[in-house]
């Protein structure tokens, strides 16, 4: 289930019956964006924990009380939303990249075919989308398209 779909939590509950489950932790941690809280005996906390938290493992040590649980869960709470806010941003820092690398060949064009100098290739990209109240990048595109095939 692991593989196919990705949670916002995952707790594994050390020792598990075929290992012992940090392995398991620093898998899932490492996947996707799930938060991974792992659970272990009070007298290997610290060395599990030092393996693990630098993949974003959250490790608590048995036995756990209902507040420490409690504030392991909010914890893991912000720092997934602080994932997705770091991802969607990240999202839209490519996006920005892939329409500038798009403008950019077609300024490149516009230089070769039509003999613009670059300030009149950006000017031009920039009046056409002005004028027909399109996106920069879709006019890069059109302007590809005329003259890449």
């Amino acid at each position: 289930m692991l593989i196919k779909t990705d949670y916002d939590l995952c707790i594994v509950s050390a020792p598990l019956p075929d290992e012992f489950g940090e392995s398991l932790a620093i898998n899932i941690a490492t996947k996707g964006i799930s938060e991974v809280i792992l659970v272990v005996r009070a007298e290997i906390f610290d060395e599990i924990s030092d393996k693990v938290e630098d993949y974003g493992v959250i490790t608590i040590s048995k036995p756990i009380s209902h507040l420490l649980f409690w504030n392991a869960l909010k914890l893991t709470k912000v720092a997934h939303k602080k994932m997705q806010i770091m991802q969607a941003g990240n999202k839209r820092l490519m996006q920005r990249i892939e329409d500038i690398r798009i403008v950019d060949r077609a300024k490149c064009i516009l230089v070769s075919y039509l003999s613009m100098t670059e300030p009149e290739a950006h000017k031009y990209i920039e009046k056409q989308a002005m004028d027909m109240r399109m996106k920069k990048r879709a006019v890069a595109e059109e302007i590809l398209k005329t003259y890449e095939n």
